[in-house]
C-alpha cells in the first residue's frame, strides 16, 4: 500500500499507484487534522460571512447565501459545473486526477469532512473513475469542470468508468454498497477549486515523457551503430566541457549502452591512421549527421526540461490548491489564488515543447536510414525485397512524418493563451489542463514515431546481419521487439505492428535504467 498524507508523495509513488494499481492508505495522523481541519470551519464559520459557504460563487459572491440554502448551494455548484464536453477521459487520467485530489484534500487545509477522502480512498482502490470530459476547464478557480465530474460522481450522480464500460454511477454504488457523499458545509468548492486535473494528467505525462527519453537515448545508440560511427560524440571528454547536466547525462546513458558495441568505431584507429593521410577523398564521413553526432546537445535540454517538469509538478501535487485556504493552526481563513494553474501550465508547455523536439529527432534518425543516398549502407526504404517490387517502410514513414508535423503544431503553448471569462472575475487563467492535455497528445504521437523507428532499425540490423556485433542492450532490444515484429520481405499491412510495437515502448519496464 501507498500511505496518503505521510510525506510528499512521489512521482514513482504515483506510478506505483496508476501503474501497479497499489492501494491507497490513509495515514492516521493526516486524517486526524483533516477531521480537526473540518471542525474548525464548522465553528468558525458559523457567525461571518466565508466566500463560498454562506456567498454565491465567482461574480456571485456579493450575494449572501441563506442558512437553510447553504448545503443547497454547494449541490448547485457541482451540478452546474459538470458541463465538460468533448471526448471522454481514460480511465487512467481519471484515476490519476482522483489522486492528485486526494492528496491535497490530506493536507488538512480544505475544510472537508473526513467521509470525503474515505470515499476518495474507497473508488481509487476499486478502480472505480469518473466520466470527465476533456474539455472545460480554463486552469484557474482550478479544474472547475472537469472537478465538478468527480464531485458528480461523489454525490452518486452522473457515469463512472468501471471495467472499461459506463455506468450510472449510482449502480456502482449500490454494487459495492458504497454510499454517496453528503454535502457537510463546503465540499462542493472544495472538491472543484483546485489543479488536481492538470496535475494529475501532468505527472503521467512526465512518467511516460521519461520513458520517450530513455527510448530515444537507446534507438539513437543503435542507428550509432548501425552506420558504425565514431565514438567521441558522446565521450566523457567532449561532454563534460560543456556544463549542461542533461547532456552530460545522455553521454552518461549512450556510453553505458555502447560500452561493449563491436560497431562502434574509434576515431584514432581510422581517420587519424597515417595511412589515410594520403587520401584526396575520404569514402567514410569525417562527421556523422547532426542527428546522430549532436544527440547529448538535442536531448540534453529534454532531459533538463523533464526533471525541471518533475520537480514542479510535484510540487504541486503536494500543495493545498484550495480558495479559501481554511487554517486551523493559525486559527483563520485565508482567500486567495491557490487554485491557479500557471505553474503546471508553463511546464506542461515546456514539456511539449521538448518532447516535440524528441520526436523531430526520432524523424530525422529515421529518414537518414531510410534514404540511402544518405547512409549509403541500407537499400531505399531499407527494403529487404525486390526494389520497385517491394516497399519496406516507405509507407510507415508517411506515418510518422505526419504525426510529427501534428506535434510541431500542438507545440504552440497555452500558458500565453488566456481569454477572460466568468464576467471578467477569471480576466487571466492558465488553460492549465488543456496544456497538460494537448502534452499528451505530444507524447502519444511521440510513441507513434518512436515505434516507426524501431521498427526500421530492426529491418536495418537484419539487412547487415549485424545482430551479433551488437551492444548488449541493443540486441536485447532487438530480440525482445522481433517477438512481437518479425522480420518482413513481403508487403503486408503494417499497422497493427506498429500498434503492438507502440504498446511495447509505452508499457514495457524493459528500457535502460542508467537514466536517474
Amino acid at each position: 500500500m501507498i500511505s496518503v498524507g505521510h510525506g510528499m508523495l512521489s512521482l514513482d509513488d504515483f506510478s506505483e499507484l496508476i501503474y501497479k494499481q497499489k492501494e491507497i492508505a490513509l495515514d492516521k495522523t493526516a486524517l486526524h487534522n483533516v477531521e480537526v481541519n473540518f471542525k474548525f470551519l464548522k465553528k468558525f464559520s458559523s457567525n461571518k460571512l466565508i466566500y463560498g459557504i454562506n456567498t454565491g460563487f465567482g461574480p456571485m459572491a456579493q450575494y449572501k447565501v441563506s442558512e437553510e440554502n447553504m448545503s443547497q448551494l454547494q449541490y448547485n455548484l457541482i451540478r452546474s459545473h459538470a458541463s465538460g464536453s468533448g471526448k471522454l477521459m481514460p480511465a487512467l487520467l481519471a484515476k490519476a486526477l482522483m489522486i492528485a485530489r486526494l492528496n491535497s484534500l490530506m493536507l488538512a487545509h480544505s475544510g472537508v469532512h473526513t467521509e470525503v477522502v474515505e470515499l476518495l480512498k474507497e473508488l481509487i482502490n476499486k478502480n472505480i473513475n469518473p466520466c470527465i470530459y476533456e474539455h472545460g476547464g480554463v486552469g484557474a478557480s482550478g479544474d472547475l469542470v472537469q472537478l465538478a465530474h468527480l464531485g458528480l460522481m461523489l454525490i452518486g450522480e452522473g457515469e463512472v468508468l468501471f471495467d472499461d464500460q459506463i455506468y450510472p454511477a449510482i449502480e456502482i454504488f449500490n454494487r459495492f454498497a458504497i454510499k454517496p457523499l453528503s454535502i457537510h458545509i463546503r465540499e462542493g468548492l472544495a472538491l472543484l477549486n483546485g489543479t488536481s486535473a492538470m496535475t494529475g494528467i501532468g505527472i503521467i505525462n512526465i512518467i511516460q515523457a521519461k520513458k520517450l527519453l530513455n527510448w530515444s537515448v537507446l534507438f539513437s545508440a543503435m542507428v550509432n551503430e548501425i552506420v558504425e560511427a565514431y565514438d567521441d560524440h558522446y565521450s566523457l571528454e567532449l561532454n563534460r566541457v560543456k556544463l549542461h547536466k542533461g547532456q552530460n547525462e545522455i553521454g552518461v546513458m549512450m556510453r553505458e549502452i555502447l560500452k561493449d558495441s563491436k560497431m562502434i568505431r574509434d576515431r584514432s584507429e581510422h581517420l587519424y591512421n597515417p595511412d589515410n593521410q594520403d587520401q584526396e577523398y575520404f569514402e567514410d564521413k569525417v562527421q556523422e549527421y547532426y542527428s546522430l553526432r549532436c544527440v547529448t546537445q538535442v536531448l540534453g535540454p529534454v532531459y533538463d526540461t523533464i526533471e525541471q517538469a518533475e520537480n514542479v509538478l510535484v510540487n504541486e501535487l503536494n500543495s493545498v490548491n484550495d480558495n479559501p485556504v481554511i487554517d486551523h493552526e493559525n486559527q483563520n481563513i485565508y482567500h486567495g489564488g491557490n487554485f491557479h494553474g500557471d505553474y503546471v501550465s508553463l511546464e506542461m508547455d515546456k514539456l511539449k515543447i521538448a518532447i516535440t523536439k524528441l520526436s523531430m529527432l526520432s524523424e530525422r534518425q529515421l529518414n537518414y536510414l531510410l534514404n540511402n543516398k544518405l547512409n549509403q549502407k541500407l537499400p531505399p526504404f531499407v527494403n529487404l525485397g525486390v526494389l520497385g517490387l517491394n516497399f519496406g517502410m516507405q509507407g510507415m514513414q508517411f506515418t510518422a512524418t505526419s504525426t510529427v508535423a501534428e506535434n510541431q503544431s500542438l507545440s504552440f503553448p497555452m500558458y500565453v493563451h488566456s481569454i477572460p471569462n466568468n464576467n471578467d472575475n477569471q480576466d487571466i487563467v492558465s488553460m492549465g489542463c488543456n496544456a497538460a492535455l494537448m502534452t499528451k497528445k505530444v507524447i502519444d504521437n511521440s510513441f507513434e514515431v518512436l515505434a516507426i523507428q524501431l521498427m526500421t532499425i530492426l529491418q536495418a540490423i537484419d539487412y547487415l546481419e549485424c545482430r551479433d556485433r551488437l551492444s548488449a542492450v541493443s540486441r536485447a532490444t532487438y530480440d525482445e521487439v522481433r517477438e512481437i515484429f518479425p522480420k518482413f520481405i513481403e508487403d503486408l499491412p503494417k499497422y497493427k505492428d506498429l500498434s503492438r510495437v507502440k504498446d511495447f515502448l509505452e508499457t514495457s519496464d524493459n528500457f535502460i535504467a542508467v537514466a536517474k
